[in-house]
């Protein structure tokens, strides 16, 4: 049986989309069973599908070093599962590690986000990629801290390649891919005695 995958993403401006999409893809390509949901357009996760997935990845744009709340409360409704399945997360923000500076500076943005994260609950990864950055609305410290410290650029600084790469990885892990008696089906379902 195809490994049953649960995406989730909350996004504000649409470059998390464009991620979540291309993890669906490849995952999708590696056999899994991908059920995706864009937390951010008011549809919650759902309960019952969490607890049937054999992995979850949820992903958010960061913004002011936290996620969006909708992806928030998808980690919330995840920690509540005894146990949850297994879990990884990308945050989309506006650097893209290339240098030690930017590498320094993601690693510094993970490790604030994951500081909001559920107590107990940990990814088996979190990667940081980068997103579109546009200028328009940002105050002018913002762009300056971003022209000069973070070396960047307004426009997309996606990395497809990171994407699909680390994508694979997820596909690729054991928790994603469940041998006979591993997975959902050995883990106790809610309400179930």
């Amino acid at each position: 049986m195809a490994p049953r995958i649960v995406l989730l993403h909350a996004t504000a401006d649409g470059s998390t989309t464009g991620i979540a999409d291309r993890i669906g893809e490849v995952l999708e390509r590696a056999g899994c069973t991908v059920h995706g949901r864009r937390l951010d357009e008011g549809a919650p996760a759902d309960p019952v599908e969490l607890a049937h997935a054999d992995a979850v990845v949820v992903g958010s744009a960061v913004h002011d070093m936290a996620w969006l709340p909708p992806a928030l409360a998808a980690l919330r409704d995840l920690a509540a599962l005894d146990p949850p399945p297994p879990l990884w997360c990308f945050s989309v923000g506006g650097v893209q590690p290339h240098g030690p500076l930017t590498r320094a500076l993601a690693a510094q943005e993970v490790r604030r986000v994951e500081r909001g994260f559920p107590a107990g609950l940990r990814p088996r990864d979190h990667r940081l990629f980068g997103g579109i950055v546009r200028f328009a609305g940002l105050p002018l410290w913002g762009r300056l801290f971003y022209r000069f410290v973070a070396g960047g650029r307004p426009g997309d600084h996606r990395d497809w390649a990171a994407v699909e790469a680390w994508a694979g990885t997820v596909a690729t892990a054991p928790a994603a891919s469940p041998s006979p008696g591993d997975g959902p089906a050995a883990r106790p379902r809610p309400g179930a005695r």
